[in-house]
């Protein structure tokens, strides 16, 4: 009896030793936490996403893991719900060009001739367009055209009085409501230093509020709107995220930010809170420019 513990015993430690040693020798490149710092798996994640009625995924711009997380993750969504699909990287002007290319009546070529995309765009946003047009999905150019945050930047919201009717469709309806002390707007103004200014945040604001207001008038109740964004626009639920709410107290939504660090083990204080689910990606990933 006593032989048959001892054996047993010994059979654990060999099994706990062989476990650690798969453990070391694991190069994961990216775990995925909760908020507070939990290590949950993407099935969990996606199953507790797929009950929403709004996803943001707060991607880093140049991060290879986002963008192909953020393409399976679409795929997976759709597999369980009705998807309408919207990017920030798209600005609202350029909408019937995008559509056109989704229709199948632009070639990339002439999608590229017709909008302003972004350097990254074929490399990081065209499969997500081109799995849009594989199954006929809704895809919402949400920006405001670059111009007009810009007219922001140096001129503060009072700078659009002075648009035209028909150019005021591009960006969400003015007056634009606008609470400087968010956290995350706070947070830039301090990131620029010397060079911020409160146009500069009234300048975001004006794009998370253009991308609420582009987001609500292209969703139905049964539908999840998948969007993709740069995680500042909605981090702590603040930016996009909270135009959408003062809109509708009601929604569910879920978001996702992209962070990274040295170590993926545990995931460090300052990225906790940032999002319902944080993607903590090995710092030596190599980005995509």
């Amino acid at each position: 009896m006593q032989i048959a513990k001892l054996r047993t015993i010994y059979v654990i430690g060999i099994l706990c030793t062989i476990g650690l040693q798969l453990q070391a020798q694991n190069k994961p490149a990216y775990t995925i936490f909760s908020g507070k710092g939990k290590k949950v798996t993407y099935s969990k994640m996606t199953k507790n996403l797929e009950t929403m009625d709004m996803v943001f995924f707060g991607e880093l711009h140049n991060n290879a893991i986002a963008h192909w997380l953020e393409l399976e993750l679409t795929k997976d969504l759709y597999q369980k719900r009705d998807l309408v699909l919207g990017a920030e990287m798209y600005e609202r002007d350029n909408q019937e060009a995008l559509t056109s290319f989704i229709t199948g009546e632009y070639t990339y070529k002439q999608l590229d001739s017709a909008a302003r995309l972004w350097p990254n765009n074929k490399t990081d946003y065209a499969p997500l367009v081109n799995y849009a047009k594989e199954n006929k999905l809704n895809f919402v150019a949400t920006n405001i055209p670059r111009r007009y945050a810009s007219m922001v930047y140096k001129g503060g919201f009072d700078a659009l009085d002075t648009l035209p009717q028909n150019e005021k469709q591009w960006i969400a309806p003015l007056p634009i409501v606008f609470d400087s002390t968010l956290p995350t707007y706070v947070a830039i103004l301090a990131m620029m230093g010397d060079h911020g200014s409160m146009d500069l945040v009234r300048a975001q604001a004006i794009k998370d509020a253009t991308m609420a207001f582009s987001i609500y008038s292209n969703w139905k109740q049964e539908q999840l709107f998948l969007h993709y964004n740069g995680s500042y626009h909605s981090n702590q639920k603040e930016g996009i995220v909270w135009y959408l709410l003062q809109k509708n107290p009601e929604l569910k939504i879920g978001t996702i930010a992209v962070v990274s660090q040295a170590k993926l083990g545990k995931l460090d204080e300052e990225n906790k809170h940032l999002a319902d689910y944080i993607i903590c990606v090995d710092e030596d990933m190599t980005n995509t420019y």
